[in-house]
Parts: structure tokens; C-alpha cells; sequence
């Protein structure tokens, strides 16, 4: 097969852990007999130093002529530190979700055998979890319209903004993963507060008859907030509104023991973006140490969802568990054993591909 790819390595660690997710694709079309075209483009802050914009034009064309975008971090501290800076490297990626249509983000939560010790939580509520959110990622409360302030600067307001057929998109996928899996949907949601929520939860009802086989519950967000962490392995597939699984999607990262091993995929109708849920960690970049784990891992996802290969998917993570349990691990996760080097770490599971 041929495939198109554009890289968006970003800010931060985001041109490491890109690199050597570079590494492993090209090991697994080795392997498998593909061929791999890759087309460079900047995002975040560097799109800001070089454009002033943090999405340009030209990194959307690139975008649009992939068939799939392997996405590394955007962030920095010079913007974090400035709130009065009017363009921004995050504003780069939500005009890139909403440019790109990327309406659903999945984002499995998973353990590894050889890290559960590594885990906040005990073993026996987390050996086993394997659970995935689809976030809606293109409306609520980021995108709603009014937002901002009064004239004297002493109240601000944002705007939660939802309709069904938003609703219905996100929530077809986790009734059609939930039939793949467990057979398990969660409505997350605050149906006793919010009109938003309320509309979220009648417009799930209306569909759960058309998947009879998948069971379908109903929680508010601070119960799952609470559940997530007493049993995790309640839950199989969860969808919800943007503001709420960003928030529960890094609670539930934190479950595998490292925040930088947990891949993602951002979903729409002709575009399919795949990213790591870690941030660009700046206090990293450029020393070699960051953990490429998480990148890699979404370029596993981007060969089972963007192309449908199960196969090459699995061969990634199945190297991926490999490294862990022989130890080959960047200084997050090495426990006092050898520290090995972003690029060491790519170097390694691309020769083992």
C-alpha cells in the first residue's frame, strides 16, 4: 500500500518524539512491503516564529493532501507565561481540529504488564483496564460563541453551544467501538444541571434502540471522575462533550503509570489525525530524554484506523511491550535501571520491528 502522511512535529519534544515514530513507520513498511511518503510541515509556536500564524494556510493544504497526520506536541513557554499574547500556539490546534473536521478524539486508557507497579493505584483496581473515551472535539464550550469580557474587565464568559446531529456523529462511533468491544457505551454527562447535557443524554436514548446488543449508561461527570479512580475497569467505551473529556482523558492517562505512553487518534469524516496526549514538555526538548512511547504507539493507531492493517498496528505494539519488559525506556520509566536516549529507544524498536 501507499500512504501519504504529513508529519507536524510542533513545539517542545514534539520534533523528537515525531522522529522516531518516523523510525518505526519506516521499520513496519520494510516489513510489510508499504511505501511511506512523508511531507514536513510547522504547527504551534513554530508556525508562529515563521508565519505569525500558528496554523498557516500551507501546513492545512499538506494536511488535506495526507491521508493520515502524525501530530507531535504544541506549546511554549513564552506564550504560557505571556496571557495577554493575542495569537497563541494552542489557537494553532483547535483551528486544526476545526479546519480539519476532527470531531472525535479517541483516546485509550490501557495498562502494560511489566508498569502496573508504576500505577497510583493498586494493583487490583487497574491490572486489566482497557477502556477508551471519544471526546466530541469540535463544539462546547471551546468553540461556543458569545465569549470574552465586559468593558471594565471584571466578569468573562464563554458559551456552551452543542445541537444533536454534533451529538449524533460522536455518539454513532462509541456505540459502533462498543459493539467491537465489551459491548459497554457510557453517556457522560451533567443532565442535572446543564441544557447541553440534558440534550446529550435525550439524543443517546434516541439512538441506543438501533444497538441493541450494547448495554448504555448514564453517569454524571463527577461520578465518573470519582469511579475512574475507585474501578476503572467498569467502564469499556465513555463518550462525551469536549470541556469534560478533556479533563477525564488526563485523569484517566495517569492510570497506566506515565502520562507519555498513552496514544490518541482525532477523528472526522475524510481526515484522521494521530498525536500523543502528553504535552511538548519544554523543560525537555532538545535532551535526547523525552519518552517517544506515546508518539509511537498513536502511529500504531494511525495504521488501524487510517488504514485499516490490524496487523502492522499490532506489530508496533507488541514492540512496544517488548522494549518495556526488557527495559528499553527512556528515564521517566527506567526505575534506577539504564536510562536509555529518545533516539536509542527509537533505534531499538525499529530494529526489532
Amino acid at each position: 500500500m501507499e500512504m501519504n502522511i504529513a508529519l507536524l512535529p510542533g513545539d517542545g519534544i514534539g520534533p523528537e518524539v515525531i522522529a522516531q515514530a518516523v523510525k518505526v513507520v519506516n521499520a513496519v513498511a520494510k516489513k510489510f512491503g508499504h511505501t511511506i511518503h512523508f511531507e514536513e510541515a510547522p504547527v504551534g509556536a513554530a508556525a508562529i516564529d515563521l508565519t505569525g500564524n500558528p496554523y498557516p494556510d500551507e501546513t492545512h493544504e499538506v494536511c488535506l493532501r495526507a491521508d493520515a497526520v502524525l501530530f507531535g506536541a504544541i506549546g511554549d513557554p513564552k506564550y504560557d507565561n505571556d496571557p495577554k499574547a493575542k495569537v497563541r500556539p494552542e489557537q494553532g490546534l483547535l483551528a486544526m481540529r476545526k479546519k480539519l473536521g476532527l470531531f472525535a478524539n479517541v483516546r485509550p486508557t490501557f495498562t502494560f504488564p511489566s508498569l502496573v507497579h508504576k500505577s497510583p493505584l493498586k494493583l487490583d483496581r487497574i491490572e486489566g483496564v482497557d477502556l477508551v473515551f471519544f471526546r466530541e472535539l469540535t463544539g462546547g464550550i471551546y468553540f461556543g460563541e458569545p465569549r470574552g469580557r465586559n468593558e471594565q474587565g471584571t466578569k468573562a464568559f464563554d458559551t456552551n453551544v452543542y445541537s444533536k446531529e454534533e451529538i449524533t456523529r460522536l455518539a454513532r462511533m462509541g456505540f459502533e467501538a462498543a459493539q467491537k468491544r465489551r459491548k459497554l457505551l457510557t453517556c457522560v454527562d451533567k443532565a442535572n444541571v446543564l441544557a447541553t447535557s440534558r440534550l446529550w443524554r435525550e439524543t443517546v436514548q434516541e439512538l441506543a434502540p438501533e444497538y441493541p446488543d450494547v448495554k448504555v449508561e448514564y453517569e454524571f461527570v463527577d461520578a465518573v471522575a470519582m469511579r475512574l479512580i475507585q474501578w476503572p475497569k467498569a467502564y469499556d467505551v465513555l463518550i462525551t462533550e469536549n470541556l469534560f473529556g478533556d479533563i477525564l482523558t488526563d485523569e484517566a492517562s495517569v492510570i497506566s503509570g506515565s502520562m507519555g505512553l498513552m496514544p490518541s487518534a482525532s477523528l472526522g469524516t475524510d481526515n484522521k489525525l494521530f498525536e500523543p496526549i502528553h504535552g511538548s514538555y519544554p523543560q525537555a526538548a532538545g535532551k535526547d530524554i523525552a519518552n517517544p512511547l506515546g508518539t509511537i504507539l498513536s502511529a500504531a493507531m494511525m495504521f488501524e484506523y487510517a488504514f485499516d492493517l490490524r496487523e502492522e498496528a499490532k506489530a508496533i505494539s507488541d514492540v512496544v511491550n517488548k522494549s518495556l519488559a526488557e527495559g528499553i525506556v527512556t528515564e521517566d520509566i527506567a526505575e534506577g535501571g539504564k536510562a536509555y536516549k529518545t533516539s536509542e529507544v527509537g533505534d531499538w524498536l525499529a530494529a526489532n520491528i
